[in-house]
């Protein structure tokens, strides 16, 4: 198993789960002002509080509402990498 990853793909499930649900509530939305606001089903908002299961394109409508979209785009950046201290430093000659 991939065992140098910070945290196992159920482990991100659950604090996803987590940091939603605790957004929503900490902008006084109810369940279904969400689902009407993402036009995402109810059934599909209940899902993802209880166990985290969602689409990707729920997922997103649900961070849009939640100003939490932004996140997102930095998912999957590659840090630039260097190879030897010549490329940080460039030539100095």
């Amino acid at each position: 198993m991939l065992s140098f990853l910070s945290s196992t793909p159920a482990q991100m499930q659950e604090t996803l789960r987590s940091k939603f649900r605790s957004h929503r509530r900490a902008m006084k939305l109810t369940q279904a002002e969400l689902a009407k606001r993402s036009d995402v089903s109810l059934g599909s908002i209940k899902r993802f509080e209880s166990s985290g299961q969602i689409s990707l394109e729920s997922l997103l409508k649900v961070a849009l509402v939640l100003e939490c979209l932004d996140g997102f785009e930095k998912l999957c950046e590659v840090e630039e990498r260097f190879g030897n201290i010549d490329e940080v430093v460039g030539d100095r000659k």
